[in-house]
């Protein structure tokens, strides 16, 4: 776990002065007991008492029919109107889908039997035309999964994301005049919940155990019999919550599209109680009401996401829905002390850094070695940025190119001996690298200022990672230096090449200088940013961005390099808008 001092934050901006060390243990995963109680619970499932648990009364219709707050994809909803379903560059025929012998991807897998495709269905069609299309796909998942306790159908957070799909779009489930067919679903819904009653508290910290834990108190709520047990069910929704949400409202997985995912979540949830005209638990509203400030803490002035943990920007509209349904007004938090991301902003500028480690492996698949890298926007165009996508990028791309944007080269920042800061093993787990990240934050009338350190390299190289970063209050001018020095109380410093990379924007046209130690940076719409070094040589190089809909584009780098001898190095630059 990280251990860090917790000082009192301005109520109004969540700013704080001075220095902060944030720290992160040496986490290699679940424990030998926490693996243990997994491995027995996931054997249980084979045994004669699941299956007697998973028996009880059919239910004969659901209480109450909740609302679904959100649009879905309209590209996918269209798909499915034409006989397709779609997610991420996969396609298939509904009328020759396979089930029994799956060939898609895991991520297809997770949007097929989490039936989210019901939102995007429901999005575009009317009732009658989506009916038909709904059924055909509920049947086929009926026959195939509905009597065998099975990853990943019945994994527990596919279950809740089901239970809330189900339920909300029952009518275009529910609709048939067969009744053996409605029984079917009906029995299936109840077995699903009884399956996730006791096991929705084992499934991994963050999203996944949020989903399901919600399910379980959906189900409670809808179906009838559930009412006496609301008030444990809801106990263990807010045990659920406090181990996968900061007190700063960041996300353990530390990621972007997992922070969305919360708010979605806990707002359809919100959506069960009003169907059944109850008062939701007040820290389902608290809930949202940290979620919130520390997700808009995040976002570029376009309004979209930065790309941090594998995660892609989401859409300006798919995000501003979201925003929306959920009721919360709020302003961006500048400084998520847990969460780990800082947020500059003055004029039309934002620059947002990821002062911390990276996730602890058991919480993230496809974590990033991204600790002090930085994003920059102006108005509506992004200026550096991140590579992004490794976890949201289109079926086609390649695999180890997926790989290859988890690294630290695939970020904006200092990369030491062509090395990770932090460890990326074959496996695709987080290995050794960044466990300490001191960081202070001072504000004046003139400037905001962050200083931060990561011992990334430390270990292997004997070097600390410095990164200093300075905003004008006009927003007009970002001065950085970043230094290598040598580690305390480590091997003595072999010299090593270094690398800062400076990915740029979708659209930045770039024009050396003469003297080849600066470049102009024309943006799309016209605007005009000077960018220029001292301590390296400066560089250009292909670089690749992925957008919202997970696909890749070409775009450009400035990259800066040179030599750390043994008492270390230091890079001064400067980004600065011409006019």
């Amino acid at each position: 776990m990280r251990d860090r001092p917790t000082p009192e934050l301005d109520a109004r901006d969540g700013i704080d002065e001075g220095k902060r060390l944030i720290r992160l243990g040496g986490d290699k995963g679940l424990s030998l007991a926490e693996r243990l109680s997994e491995h027995f619970h996931r054997l249980t499932w084979r045994t004669p008492i699941h299956g007697l648990r998973l028996k009880g009364r059919h239910p004969l219709k659901l209480i109450a029919v909740p609302d679904d707050p959100f649009l879905g994809d309209v590209k996918r909803g269209h798909a499915l109107l034409a006989g397709m379903l779609t997610f991420r560059g996969e396609a298939y025929d509904i009328e020759t889908l396979e089930l029994a012998r799956p060939n898609f991807s895991k991520g297809y897998a997770d949007y097929l039997h989490s039936f989210a495709w019901l939102r995007d269905l429901s999005t575009v069609a009317t009732r009658a035309q989506a009916t038909p299309i709904a059924e055909h796909l509920m049947r086929l998942w009926l026959v195939q999964h509905a009597d065998t306790v099975s990853e990943p159908a019945w994994r527990a957070d596919l279950w809740g994301r089901r239970i809330l799909a189900w339920t909300a779009h029952a009518p275009l489930i529910l609709s048939s005049a067969d009744l053996v067919y409605r029984s079917r679903v009906l029995n299936t819904l109840a077995r699903g919940a009884r399956h996730i009653d006791r096991g929705a508290d084992k499934a991994p910290q963050g999203a996944p155990r949020v989903a399901a834990l919600c399910g379980v108190v959906a189900a409670t709520l809808l179906i009838p019999g559930g009412d006496p047990r609301q008030s444990a069910v809801e106990a263990a929704l807010l045990r659920g919550l406090q181990a996968s949400i900061y007190e700063d409202g960041g996300n353990v997985a530390r990621s972007p599209v997992a922070q969305v995912d919360l708010i979605m979540l806990l707002t359809c949830l919100r959506d069960v109680y009003d169907a059944r005209r109850l008062e939701p638990p007040a820290f389902l509203g608290e809930t949202l009401g940290k979620l919130m400030p520390a997700l808009l803490g995040i976002c570029h002035t376009d309004r979209d996401l930065s790309s941090w943990q594998g995660c892609a920007p989401y859409g300006v509209d798919a995000l501003a829905q979201v925003i929306e349904a959920s009721g919360v007004r709020t302003r961006p938090l500048r400084q998520a002390r847990d969460w780990g991301y800082q947020r500059l902003a003055a004029g039309s500028a934002v620059l947002i850094l990821d002062g911390a480690p990276p996730p602890v492996a058991r919480l993230v698949e496809g974590g990033c070695a991204s600790t002090l890298a930085f994003e920059l926007s102006d108005g509506r165009n992004r200026i550096i940025v991140n590579c992004g996508g490794a976890r949201a990028g289109i079926a086609q791309l390649p695999a180890d190119l997926a790989e290859g944007l988890r690294t630290t080269a695939a970020h904006s920042t200092l990369v030491v001996g062509d090395s990770n800061s932090t460890a990326i093993h074959a496996d695709g787990t987080l290995g050794r690298g960044v466990a300490e990240v001191e960081l202070v934050r001072q504000e004046s009338e003139a400037s905001s200022r962050i200083e931060a350190s990561h011992d990334g390299y430390a270990r292997r190289f004997g070097l600390i990672h410095r990164r200093q970063l300075v905003m004008t209050n006009d927003g007009k001018e970002i001065r950085g230096e970043d230094v290598l020095l040598p580690a305390p109380k480590r091997r003595k410093v072999q010299p090593s090449t270094f690398a800062i990379r400076f990915h740029l924007g979708l659209g930045i046209q770039v024009s050396p200088t003469a003297d080849g130690m600066a470049a102009l940076l024309r943006l799309p719409g016209g605007g005009l940013w000077q960018f220029r070094c001292r301590g390296g040589a400066l560089a250009f190089e292909d670089s690749l961005w992925i957008d919202a809909e997970g696909r890749p584009h070409a775009t450009m780098q400035l990259v800066v390099t040179g030599e750390a001898p043994a008492g270390g190095a230091n890079v001064g630059w400067v980004l600065k808008r011409a006019h």
